[in-house]
């Protein structure tokens, strides 16, 4: 019974995800739900005690990578620089290499810092207006987007500054530079592989005749039910293809690549310089700071990740004000409340769903789960299982990756180092895994990237679907690569 009552309690999140539900407010109901299906009296203080808590200790963490990330993205956006690297890639990448210029141009969007769901919007006007003059089917589009925005930048590639590469960090005392070997193999396999099934995917489709508006038989007009939930400003904005992608006057490529690889190398430089500038802890005293009542002591290696991801991110926001004010300056306050909007939004649903974890975790259910986890012997298999089916059924690598540390961290320290697996490998497996069956149908991601390019589950979800297959096999060769040859 007891069991039933977790599972009950974990689909109906995911249905009311699924059907467009905040999960914000249903995080909580579904928890405490299932507290008060096993101890009515508890119910109040595991909120405020177990929920709460680990709610507000998620803001804490991660709300900053949350906030400029989204700013930085708003103004690649604002300036012209993601408009000018996509026009640069169509002319030196080619027209007829149309998946290969959209999954590099969503790649560099994101590993360079961008929010996933900012490069969506960024990117799909060029991707139509590319896919139109190539008269290859609009319905395949959303694969694309998703491989390079959803996928090997999102989790596999060693420092990327998203925040399913830092969540691991402070749970493992790692850095986002954690296992690079392993990270790069497996982004080079999700690529190769995601690439060949797109063309493929390409090559089957207008061997039928289908060209860029053609409607394949069967596809509804109507949108489905969680595409149906999205905002009305997504559908307006997928309403008509540009007649033209590229605005008179854009920057010069170099420079709009510029804040990216700020973005990269300075996340790189303070991983390497934070440990010497403060040690293993830093403690600050009345000596320096009077108003204090009580020492604050920091352990310093649990927040290298996140501290030096956000040092980047302000230079790169910083650069990006420099070389680009003229262009943003006039849209720079509506546009970064905007981004502020969107950054609380993101940051509260993955914070109710790691509260949602916390108090599934303290649930006598959850036992039983974690004991059929640890039926699987192989601690990086292990965890891989666990991270991928959680993702899964909240439709959240963030979320779903949130609630498996929360709950099994410790299981997974323990069984990687009592088979002497170094906890970078662990690191990069879990964030690996948090984005391989995340994309499923319900996933918020999968809701937006469909709206705002106005197709249907039915008309694309099949080669979104192709790439989730993809990433989710990627995790488990990299397993086999690490057993195979040690490499981290």
């Amino acid at each position: 019974m007891s069991f039933l009552i977790v599972l009950a309690a974990l689909v109906f999140l995911m249905l009311a995800a699924y059907r467009g539900y905040s999960v914000i407010l249903f995080a909580p109901i579904a928890a405490l739900g299932a507290v008060l299906l096993t101890d009515p009296g508890a119910v109040a203080p595991v909120f405020s005690g177990i929920f709460m808590d680990k709610m507000v200790g998620f803001i804490k963490l991660y709300f900053p990578v949350f906030l400029l990330g989204a700013v930085f993205g708003k103004l690649i956006e604002l300036s012209g620089f993601s408009e000018a690297i996509v026009v640069a890639a169509i002319k030196y990448i080619g027209r007829s290499r149309a998946n290969a210029v959209i999954v590099l141009v969503c790649a560099l969007l994101t590993y360079g810092g961008v929010s996933l769901f900012v490069v969506v919007f960024a990117v799909y006007p060029f991707a139509a207006e590319l896919y139109r003059q190539s008269n290859i089917p609009k319905r395949l589009m959303p694969g694309a987007i998703a491989l390079g925005a959803f996928s090997f930048t999102m989790d596999t590639l060693p420092g990327t500054p998203q925040i399913q590469n830092i969540i691991p960090t402070t749970f493992f005392k790692t850095t986002g530079w954690a296992a690079p070997y392993l990270g790069v193999i497996g982004s080079i396999a999700t690529l190769a592989a995601g690439l060949a099934f797109l063309e493929w995917r390409r090559r089957s489709v207008m061997a039928k005749g289908e060209g860029y508006e053609a409607t394949p038989a069967g596809a509804a007009p109507a949108a489905t039910a969680p595409a149906a939930t999205a905002t009305a400003t997504a559908k307006a904005a997928a309403a008509a293809t540009p007649a033209t992608p590229a605005r008179a006057g854009l920057p010069h490529p170099l420079l709009s690549l510029a804040p990216l690889v700020m973005v990269g190398v300075a996340n790189f430089a303070l991983t390497k310089l934070i440990p010497g500038w403060y040690g293993d802890s830093y403690a600050l005293t009345a000596d320096a700071l009077p108003g204090l009542h009580a020492p604050v002591n920091m352990t310093i290696k649990p927040v290298i990740g996140i501290w030096a991801v956000e040092g980047a991110l302000l230079l790169g926001i910083l650069l990006t004000v420099v070389t680009a004010f003229g262009r943003i300056k006039n849209a720079f306050a509506e546009g970064t409340k905007a981004a502020v909007g969107g950054a609380l939004l993101a940051a509260m649903n993955t914070a109710s769903e790691y509260g949602f974890g916390g108090v599934i975790a303290a649930l006598p259910g959850f036992l039983s789960v974690s004991n059929a986890l640890r039926s699987v012997p192989d601690p990086l298999v292990n965890a891989a299982v666990s991270v991928t089916s959680l993702a899964g059924i909240t439709g959240s690598a963030s979320g779903g990756m949130s609630i498996a540390l929360a709950a099994m961290s410790d299981q997974f320290i323990k069984a990687a180092e009592a088979a002497n697996i170094p906890l970078e490998v662990m690191h990069r497996v879990v964030a690996m895994a948090s984005g391989g069956m995340d994309t499923l149908p319900h996933n918020g991601a999968v809701i937006t990237l469909l709206a705002v390019t106005g197709l249907t589950h039915r008309q694309s979800y099949r080669d979104i679907f192709g790439v989730t297959v993809i990433k989710t096999l990627a995790v488990f060769f990299v397993i086999a690569v690490y057993y195979l040859t040690g490499l981290v």
